[in-house]
């Protein structure tokens, strides 16, 4: 089975026009590690020093992308938004 990488635009949230997928994983744990490779791309571009992580996260879910995989094995779930919540606080920290 492989998995594969989906990516929606927040910007345009549940216009599935605008989705487009990443790539295709041989495993779960590697799919993931793509997701979060996306989400930590977009945080290091957008963080600006002083920021907040508050301010950093709302602006990831209004203007960030969202990405998924699919299928999703049984008791697994990776949410891009959970993930980019926990990773502002880690890179605002750094300020």
């Amino acid at each position: 089975m492989s998995f594969k990488v989906f990516v929606d635009d927040n910007f345009h949230y549940q216009d599935e026009s605008q989705r487009y997928e990443e790539g295709e994983y041989e495993t779960y744990e590697q799919a993931v590690i793509a997701c979060k490779s996306i989400v930590d791309l977009f945080l290091a571009q957008e963080y600006r020093t002083g920021a907040t992580a508050e301010k950093l996260y709302e602006h990831y879910v209004a203007f960030g992308e969202d990405p998924f995989v699919s299928p999703e094995p049984e008791g697994a779930h990776f949410s891009a938004w959970d993930y980019a919540k926990q990773r502002c606080h880690e890179v605002a920290g750094k300020s």
